[in-house]
């Protein structure tokens, strides 16, 4: 088992003993297991999947909604410093959709670099916390 902490702004997300947590990273997804290689990388916004045990069914895993930020594994622990996070029951598919459309609209009508910056990085949360509501949807079937 490894130790997973989700770290946010507002203090500790999750902390609790898993088998498996699958990360967002540049590089793309990754696995982590017990006893992982020392690893400090960064988060991309994106979704975290929590196994619990190993018998745990793909339908069953949790998953939280992150935006950027700070990876570090080492000692079997697993570190999330993140600004926000959300867990999949905390999001409405809906409300998650209104989002997305109202981010994409102000990517849209960005009008200068950092403006465009600030609407992407909105954009790509609300995709993150939409993938999360729709795989607690698609799980309850």
């Amino acid at each position: 088992m490894i130790n997973l902490e989700l770290v946010t702004l507002s203090g500790v997300k999750l902390r609790t003993k898993v088998y498996e947590v699958k990360l967002p990273t540049p590089q793309g997804q990754i696995a982590v297991f017990e006893n992982h290689a020392a690893l400090v990388t960064l988060a991309s916004p994106g979704v975290i999947t929590v196994r619990e045990q190993s018998n745990t069914p793909d339908d069953m895993q949790q998953n939280y909604a992150i935006d950027s930020g700070v990876i570090e594994i080492a000692d079997n622990t697993v570190r999330v410093l993140v600004d926000e996070a959300e867990k999949d029951s905390e999001v409405s598919a809906k409300e998650a959709e209104e989002a997305l459309a109202r981010a994409k609209q102000l990517r849209a009508e960005a009008k200068d670099r950092t403006s465009l910056d600030k609407a992407q990085a909105l954009v790509d949360r609300q995709a993150s916390r939409l993938k999360i509501a729709e795989l607690k949807r698609r799980n309850r079937r």
